[in-house]
């Protein structure tokens, strides 16, 4: 400890830690970093050593996301090849017809943003806000228990120079799981074809696109040609946004749950305990399964079980949706059947990176009930037609639920009664907020934005 007795425990951690960081320890940090399951590259290394140092400087002000952005982007950089100018337009192309195939399939709203075309690291840097939404409280819960863990575990010699250390710890522990997160987010990046392509709004309010360098990727041993994957892939991406312009409560209501369920993730402390008691800096492999696999974030509890399950289904509600306007909308391309398939295999056989995005989270984002879901919004396009079908998302109150997509018929049985969804005050606050008569631009059908102006409703 040290003699100066007018010196704060922090003062003499921080100090422990910057020589760590400065590498005059004997711990080896590319061997921490593979123990995080980050890189280990000299490059990387260093920059993480840096980033950790800077939240040591810092520590009190809370986690520095923009860590996570930087580390994402740069993954999508790595493996970037540039699109021709072809292509693009190509791509724009598809975008144009796919409004107008949707307009005569659905009953949502325009866009008032015009559809965009991003590159791998764009994509990272345009979603990062909401995955940051979406994992902060589960770094909240990995900071306050590694405080926890190491003040308990802790040397009696060492309690005081812990004592006042937990802010540092939390900034680098926060630092740590940044890292991690723009890992995950970078590599997303790489197999991601869409802004909606994980089922969630992970770009701004109304705004579609496309990855191209990615839906090349998606075509290549599909044997179709490339202008029909384009075009159904813009589809999708376009009937994603629309429908969550239309449904404006949708988007905040979903990351809320997903925040919801976030916020009841607790870390294993015993298996923290565990692992401090024995790491081996020479040998972090222990370390590395346990975050890899998940060990860390004990079995759900019957609230996050009941959580999951409302999200499970609101997930399904919307990829259901999306699969069947989509199925009419592209139903002229002869080969859309084929590239549907290759969507739905795609998506129930995941990615790495969604993988570990589970793993860090806790939350898989594939829709358990997605077949189940598709076949009821098709029963119901057929009973009561698009316009009905799609009056459905108006309202929280008159979403389909789990039963509905237990029972289609039920559904379809209360919707040819007739019966009212609504009371007057309902259906006036939602004329109210779905009033699409006001000055921003729309959806032009070359995938422009239009001059201000009066918006027709949809």
């Amino acid at each position: 400890m040290t003699d100066d007795p007018q010196r704060e425990p922090e003062d003499e951690f921080r100090d422990m830690l910057r020589q760590f960081l400065s590498g005059d320890s004997e711990i080896d940090p590319s061997q921490l970093a593979g123990a995080a399951g980050l890189p280990n590259d000299p490059a990387f290394v260093a920059r993480l050593m840096s980033q950790l140092q800077s939240a040591v400087a810092r520590s009190g002000d809370g986690i520095d996301w923009s860590v996570a952005t930087d580390q994402a982007a740069a993954v999508g950089t790595q493996s970037a090849v540039e699109t021709s100018p072809a292509d693009e337009r190509a791509l724009e192309q598809a975008f144009h017809v796919a409004a107008l195939w949707l307009d005569d399939v659905t009953f949502v709203s325009e866009l008032t943003v015009a559809p965009r075309l991003v590159t791998r690291s764009e994509w990272a840097r345009l979603s990062m806000p909401v995955w940051t939404q979406l994992a902060e409280p589960v770094a909240e819960s990995i900071a306050d228990s590694l405080t926890n863990v190491l003040r308990e575990q802790a040397p009696e010699e060492m309690q005081q120079l812990l004592a006042g250390a937990s802010q540092v710890m939390r900034s680098v522990g926060g630092t740590l799981f940044a890292m991690q997160l723009g890992q995950v987010v970078g590599q997303l990046s790489t197999e991601v074809v869409s802004g909606g392509d994980v089922g969630i709004p992970l770009l701004d309010d109304q705004q579609a696109a496309l990855v191209p360098q990615n839906v090349a990727a998606f075509g290549e041993g599909l044997e179709i040609e490339a202008d029909q994957v384009q075009l159904y892939l813009a589809v999708r991406e376009l009937a994603h946004a629309r429908l969550f312009r239309h449904a404006r409560w949708l988007r905040l209501h979903l990351i809320s749950s997903i925040r919801e369920f976030a916020q009841g993730i607790r870390i294993d402390t015993a298996r923290l305990e565990e692992l401090a008691v024995d790491f081996d800096p020479s040998d972090p492999g222990e370390l590395r399964d346990a975050l890899a696999s998940g060990a860390l974030i004990p079995p759900k509890t019957d609230e996050q079980l009941a959580a999951l399950g409302r999200l499970e289904t609101t997930l399904a509600l919307i990829e259901g949706w999306v699969d069947v306007v989509t199925a009419q909308a592209t139903a002229r391309l002869p080969r859309s059947a084929a590239i549907a398939e290759a969507v739905r295999r795609r998506r129930a056989a995941g990615g790495p990176a969604e993988s570990a995005f589970s793993t860090l989270v806790g939350l898989e984002l594939r829709p358990r009930r997605l077949r189940e879901a598709a076949a009821m919004w098709a029963a119901v396009t057929e009973a009561v037609g698009p316009e009905q079908r799609d009056a459905l998302w108006s309202h929280p109150d008159i979403v389909p639920t789990s039963a509905d997509v237990d029972d289609p018929q039920a559904l379809v049985a209360r919707l040819t009664a007739g019966e009212p969804a609504f009371d007057d005050v309902d259906q006036a606050i939602e004329d109210l907020l779905n009033d699409t008569s006001d000055d921003r631009p729309r959806e032009a059908e070359d995938g422009s934005a239009d001059e201000p102006g009066p918006s027709p409703a949809s």
